[in-house]
């Protein structure tokens, strides 16, 4: 019986696809792309309407989550999520079909 062993850490993870992307094990360097290929991979299964939890602190991480996304043509809308309570710590994406 073999032991598996840990991932290293710069080793490739999967993500659920599910239209929530939680950033807060993610290193700050890796969230532009991340979040890029994961909006892109939801358009491509048909997921509409995303929520990215970047988290409360001191707004960086938030501020460019925002920034990436009024860059993308496919965004119809962001705002913070104030439906499920979290308000400033996460946010919902609306995409293009």
């Amino acid at each position: 019986m073999s032991k598996k062993r840990p991932l290293p850490e710069n080793a490739p993870r999967e993500l659920p696809i599910d239209g929530v992307l939680d950033l807060h094990t993610f290193l700050p360097r890796d969230v532009k792309e991340l979040v890029n290929t994961y909006l892109d991979e939801c358009r491509a299964r048909g997921i509409l309407r995303v929520r990215i939890i970047h988290g409360k602190g001191i707004g960086t991480l938030r501020e460019q989550v925002h920034k990436i996304l009024s860059k993308r043509q496919d965004v119809v809308r962001f705002r913070l999520d104030s439906e499920t309570g979290s308000s400033w710590g996460a946010t919902l994406v609306d995409l293009a079909p």
